[in-house]
């Protein structure tokens, strides 16, 4: 088939690269426009756009895909399908009724589970054993179109979100390939999804990243792997931001200690504890404003942090 995929971050890339190395031909690729990024605010291509233009491939910048330009340009390409992975903007019925076969998402969840922008967060946050990807048709309605196959991926107790998307991205990407396979071939049908069992994963905010010391130390730890590495969980100390890393908790860190007060800090030279609703919970990486990111142990010595200092 003749396929114009869509995509922007670097999770998508993997699908790209596996669709330009299958037996569909790749003409064009579509992604947002630069952005800024660094100190300097510089416009920088997304990843997605960098890896085709290496691959020789054209790219498609739309500032939205309802503009006429890019929908007659995308009409004079004449796809049979177009295949997407976290491309980023909604497509009007106008642009979705283009290609022949429709557009074809990989979403990062066992849909009807995790519909949203940010299923792989909150998969990790709700305390999920398993998760998956899966193969749709794009429809209007949010990552609600008819399906066609599905992938799982067993969450691991240590799994950030950025760890796990790494896995799902590469294990999707082959489920991607294969789902054209079987539209190209006639052997694959779209099903419509279940109506029970739908849930919602909007983005995960700055603000829903900050720790809840008064929550459950497996609370804590979720919330915090979920948010690794963006947008970075945190608290405060004092009137200072801080950003932290994954923690440990006590069930597999050795020797229990005595409940801390939530929030509150106990410093050793080794190590820094940090009380919470049930067990404390060891801290990690830590980062402070301004500062590069260091263990637990190395931070609190910097900074003279002592045993009873408390955490907002």
């Amino acid at each position: 088939m003749r396929i114009v995929f869509a995509g922007t971050p670097e999770p998508a890339v993997a699908s790209l690269d596996a669709l330009a190395s299958s037996s569909h031909e790749l003409v064009a690729v579509v992604t947002r426009p630069d952005a800024p990024a660094g100190r300097g605010r510089h416009l920088v291509a997304s990843p997605v756009a960098q890896r085709a233009e290496e691959l020789g491939v054209p790219v498609l910048k739309p500032t939205h895909p309802r503009d006429a330009d890019f929908q007659e340009a995308l009409r004079r390409l004449a796809p049979d399908c177009c295949p997407v992975v976290a491309y980023g903007a909604l497509l009007p019925q106008s642009a979705l009724d283009i290609p022949r076969h429709g557009w074809v998402n990989l979403h990062f969840s066992v849909l009807p589970a995790w519909r949203g922008a940010a299923p792989v967060q909150h998969a990790l946050w709700a305390g999920e054993e398993v998760t998956g990807a899966t193969t749709f048709r794009i429809v209007p309605a949010l990552d609600a179109g008819p399906t066609f196959g599905v992938m799982t991926e067993r969450i691991r107790p240590d799994d950030t979100a950025g760890h796990l998307l790494e896995r799902l991205a590469e294990g999707g990407a082959g489920l991607l390939v294969a789902t054209l396979d079987g539209i190209e071939d006639g052997s694959l049908e779209a099903r419509p999804q279940q109506a029970e069992g739908v849930s919602l994963a909007p983005k995960i905010t700055v603000e829903d990243a900050r720790v809840d010391w008064s929550e459950p130390a497996a609370a804590v730890d979720r919330r915090i792997r979920a948010c690794t590495p963006a947008p970075g969980a945190w608290t405060t100390l004092g009137d200072e931001r801080v950003k932290l890393g994954p923690v440990v908790l006590q069930s597999s860190a050795g020797e229990p200690v005595p409940p801390l007060p939530p929030g509150e800090l106990l410093v050793t030279k080794r190590e820094v504890l940090v009380g919470t609703a049930t067990s404390p919970v060891r801290l990690g990486e830590v980062k402070a404003f301004g500062k590069r990111q260091m263990s637990a142990a190395d931070w609190a010595r910097g900074v003279r942090i002592e045993t009873g200092s408390r955490f907002r």
